[in-house]
């Protein structure tokens, strides 16, 4: 049945090779503004593709940069332990101060 075949590659997904600075923005839970200042500082490689220049991060790419920021947090974490101020400043940062 080749019509039987045709359907089933149809239904396999590739994952896309480039994302939009948007799908990164997304990925990252960060702003777009934030995606294009990371590329724009070399940070996160892109390439600017077709007519309008488009911006592409290349998923490999966005991989390895996600593998480096780890690293450089696992080596400020084990350069900077934690003290109790730290901990008071992390609940301010996520809006639950100790302030009533």
């Amino acid at each position: 049945m080749p019509g039987r075949r045709a359907n089933r590659w149809h239904t396999c997904r590739v994952p896309p090779r480039f994302l939009q600075l948007a799908d990164v923005a997304e990925v990252l839970n960060i702003s777009a503004a934030q995606v294009y200042a990371l590329v724009r500082s070399g940070d996160l490689p892109a390439i600017k593709i077709g007519g309008r220049g488009q911006w592409r991060v290349e998923a490999a790419e966005l991989e390895a940069y996600i593998a480096r920021m780890y690293e450089q947090t696992r080596e400020f974490v084990s350069t900077h332990p934690l003290t109790r101020g730290d901990e008071d400043d992390e609940d301010e940062e996520d809006g639950e101060g100790g302030q009533a």
